[in-house]
């Protein structure tokens, strides 16, 4: 089947190579959305007069076939295809004849991939904030089972003061709870069709773009359409850096997991099922996947790099630059969610070992509450604190149960404060699912097909 842009020529061959890449491959992501964004504009082209009733009727029942030929993974692209977009409307004019040449009037394949992209990563950014509040919750009810269980806090990697498993776990809760913030501003951020920008400049057709966002579920139009092609690999860079930061809290976490396993600490025991073995020593039992999370943490930062580096000097409007943008944001994405998915399985299966951790508490992790204790009875801290110091061998081991206690401040130990996090937690999965639940009854109203964009 032609290009769509073939005319009286044939590409060489090993530019053919070269322009396509990976991109039929790829696709292979984008093939739903495409058909949905294609529904979508079928459907404003019918109210404008493009498309008869019969024509649109046909297209429709195209993009349903396609749909489910991916669904049954028997919808092919073919590398002489180049995209999705060539695969896609080559097949509604093999079904639906002239009404499938007419499916791309009044749109650029600039703007096709753009909204294909827009509703795979608005489905993408649904799907992992919810499996990111997941984590968080199940964090949350680990500091709350572990909150009065003694851990040696820690500076310099050395015993630094009296802390619990409830502390530890909490900071990377509220950490990933903030770092989820940075996700539904993402989600936010990219809540705006850009169907009907074309190349950049829009056309000299009335095209209905609020009609067609309305459809896709968008909450408003991406407004100027250059800006819309511009936004190609900048959206896609900020989604990158929000998972990013995710991803910098998840290594410390896995970091923090293998440390704290190590038979020399003992705090922790890893999941069996999550620890792989080697192929020598026989007593082995490797935490890889935590190990292989602090990597492609490092992989997805470089991704977000790549994408902003491809753009960076790029002048307005469409470029084939673009292209090479495609590959790291989707690796990105399901990089970020499998790690995510990781990390909640080792929470969930994560075993305490409480004896191991009070004995860790050597006397000398109770010298600033002597020096406390000094002061309380009325020396200053700088005196206090050099008393102890100079003294250290005359400090008293105490029970580790009372060091958290005695710990009463807002979001210490003693008081670990959950029930705000608990709230947002709830807050936010209701208005995820409000967003959802409205996009999706609109996507699957368009073709009368149950759309899987992100699983």
């Amino acid at each position: 089947m032609a290009k769509l842009w073939q005319k009286k020529y044939t590409l060489n061959t090993l530019m053919e190579d070269f322009t396509v890449g990976r991109d039929f491959e790829l696709d292979q992501k984008l093939v739903t959305s495409d058909c949905i964004a294609s529904a979508a504009h079928g459907i404003m082209l019918h109210s404008i007069g493009i498309l008869s009733d019969s024509e649109l009727e046909s297209i429709k029942k195209g993009l349903l076939e396609i749909l489910k030929l991916k669904a049954q993974n028997n919808f092919l692209i073919k590398k002489e295809d180049e995209d999705c977009h060539t695969a896609i409307e080559n097949y509604l004019t093999g079904t639906a004849g002239e009404a499938g040449k007419k499916i791309h009037t009044g749109r650029s394949r600039n703007d096709q991939v753009i909204t294909a992209l827009r509703v795979w990563a608005r489905d993408f950014l649904f799907s992992f904030a919810d499996e990111l509040t997941g984590l968080i919750d199940s964090l949350t009810s680990f500091a709350e089972a572990n909150k009065m269980v003694p851990m040696p806090g820690r500076t310099h990697m050395q015993i630094a003061m009296p802390s619990s498993v409830g502390l530890w776990a909490g900071a990377f809760a509220e950490e990933l709870s903030d770092d989820r913030t940075l996700i539904l501003n993402a989600l936010e951020l990219i809540d705006q069709s850009p169907l009907g920008s074309a190349a950049s400049y829009g056309v000299p057709l009335p095209l209905n773009r609020e009609y067609t966002a309305e459809l896709l579920g968008f909450s408003r139009i991406q407004n100027n359409v250059l800006y819309v092609n511009n936004s190609r690999g900048k959206f896609e860079s900020i989604i990158l850096e929000a998972l990013d930061q995710t991803l910098l809290t998840l290594s410390k976490t896995a970091q923090d997991l293998i440390l704290f396993s190590l038979p020399e600490f003992g705090y922790f025991t890893l999941p069996a099922e999550l620890c792989s073995g080697s192929s020598i020593m026989p007593q082995k039992k490797n935490p890889d996947g935590l190990e292989l999370m602090r990597a492609k943490s490092g992989s997805v930062s470089a991704y977000a790099a790549q994408v902003k580096n491809i753009i960076r000097s790029l002048p307005s409007g469409y470029n084939r630059d673009f292209q090479e943008t495609k590959e790291p944001f989707l690796k990105g994405c399901d990089l970020s969610y499998q790690c995510v998915g990781i990390m909640r399985l080792t929470i969930d299966k994560l075993e305490v070992n409480a004896d191991n951790l009070r004995k860790a508490f050597t006397p000398e992790i109770f010298a600033t509450d002597a020096a406390l204790q000094l002061v309380s009875e009325g020396k200053s801290f700088r005196d206090a604190y050099k008393e102890v110091g100079v003294h250290l061998e005359g400090v008293a081991g105490s029970d580790p149960v009372t060091g958290i206690t005695t710990r009463t401040s807002t979001g210490t130990a003693g008081e670990l404060n959950l029930e705000p996090l608990k709230k947002r937690n709830v807050a936010v999965k209701e208005d995820l699912a409000r967003k959802k639940s409205r996009v999706d009854t609109a996507l699957s109203s368009l073709l009368s097909f149950q759309t899987v964009l992100y699983a």
